[in-house]
């Protein structure tokens, strides 16, 4: 069993301290910068789940959906077995775009997809999302006052003692657990080891997930006994480059916050009790500041 490298067993794996330092220091403006970009989750604003059948969109209050930003009546989606197609209502033709092309209707891909359809609108936009069975609109603006307002990421100060090196056992074959979400729906995901490390004489356990399949990154959600207290109450989330030669290289410096800490309309899953840690993970990213928590 291996335990928590040591700064000079960090360099030793990638570099010198001071590299791995610069590293961390490029992923955290990284990170702020995909935050903070216009179609970032800070732009997040809306969450609104479709019925079967025709659901009307626009900001008038007769609309099924109603989205402020909208033109009064922006159009129809068609929810029909697992298939969404949307129509735009002729007054909006020209004050929306799908995929940024001018056209009148189109069947909207989802989220499982690279570049799920996008229907945008002014400052504002939205594309479908699959949950379970149910799918909904993830609404977007640029102008939103959580993205225009943003309070900035505080972090624990970057420690070397939290990039972990763990014994990474395979599973064979690999083993499909049920995730809840917040919003209480459960979905199976593919868990293909456990990453097995040390920290204060004590061993811990945690299983990371295949988040999409063919990724080759693995994904990694927790909480801790910071949860709640210093950090984010439900989770934090971590990803891990492939094992090699039965390690795994867990820096829980690049822990960070889900997009439920900054705004109520995410759809975040939640740690499995496998991956609820009896220890404080005092690395990566604190509670946000101007959160709804």
């Amino acid at each position: 069993m291996t335990a928590i490298l040591t700064t000079g067993a960090a360099a030793a794996a990638g570099g010198d301290d001071a590299t791995w330092r610069k590293e961390i220091e490029t992923w955290q403006a990284k990170r702020v910068e995909r935050l903070t970009a216009p179609n970032g989750w800070l732009s997040l604003v809306g969450l609104e789940w479709l019925k079967q059948g025709t659901n009307t969109i626009g900001s008038a209050r007769d609309n099924n959906i109603v989205i402020a930003k909208a033109p009064s009546h922006l159009g129809s989606i068609v929810l029909d077995r697992g298939r969404a197609t949307f129509t735009l209502d002729p007054r909006a033709v020209k004050q929306a775009k799908i995929d940024g092309a001018n056209e009148i209707g189109a069947e909207l891909l989802d989220d499982s997809h690279e570049k799920p359809t996008l229907v945008s609108f002014g400052t504002a936009n939205f594309h479908l999302i699959h949950r379970g069975d149910q799918f909904g609109l993830r609404i977007k603006d640029s102008a939103a006052d959580t993205r225009v307002h943003f309070a900035g990421i505080d972090r624990f100060a970057i420690d070397p003692s939290w990039r972990i090196e763990a014994k990474w056992e395979a599973y064979d074959p690999p083993r499909e657990v049920e995730e809840g979400n917040i919003l209480g729906q459960i979905d199976k995901v593919v868990v293909p080891g456990a990453a097995t490390f040390e920290h204060g004489g004590k061993t811990y356990k945690v299983e990371p997930i295949i988040e999409n399949p063919g990724d080759t990154e693995l994904f990694l959600i927790f909480a801790d006994r910071t949860s709640g207290k210093e950090t984010y109450g439900a989770a934090r989330f971590l990803y891990a480059d492939p094992p090699q030669d039965g390690k795994i290289v867990l820096d829980f410096n690049k822990a960070y916050n889900p997009p439920c800490a900054f705004t109520p309309y995410a759809t975040c899953p939640l740690p499995t009790q496998q991956n609820r840690l009896d220890m404080r993970v005092t690395a990566g990213e604190k509670k946000y500041r101007g959160g709804h928590e």
